[in-house]
């Protein structure tokens, strides 16, 4: 299945409204929005990939539509995948992505492949 395109506009507009320069790279068979050269949120199927503070893992669990990233079998710190329900209203989406854009600054990069 390819990845919600109407959902990875909204995720594309909502950087746009919150005034955040990122790239969109095409990986895992679905999008991720680069923000200062790092992983910050993506969309793999029908659902919303978010980085935030392993710390706050936790409470994030408590929303609606959150469960940890599996996507290789094993979970990884931070990461994140919110389904459809979890992301349905605008405000809840922007939440997700507010929270990924406090942890970026913080966030390791991802090393580059010479």
């Amino acid at each position: 299945m390819a990845y919600d395109k109407q959902l990875a506009e909204r995720v594309s507009r909502t950087f746009g409204i919150l005034g955040v320069f990122f790239e969109e790279k095409y990986m895992m068979g679905g999008i991720c929005y680069m923000v200062n050269d790092k992983m910050c949120a993506g969309v793999i199927k029908d659902e919303l990939m978010t980085r935030i503070d392993p710390e706050g893992t936790e409470d994030a669990m408590k929303k609606k539509g959150c469960r940890l990233m599996d996507f290789t079998g094993k979970t990884m710190k931070g990461f994140l995948f919110i389904d459809p329900e979890g992301t349905d209203m605008d405000n809840d989406l922007e939440y997700w992505i507010r929270l990924a854009l406090e942890y970026n600054p913080r966030a390791k990069s991802s090393k580059k492949k010479k």
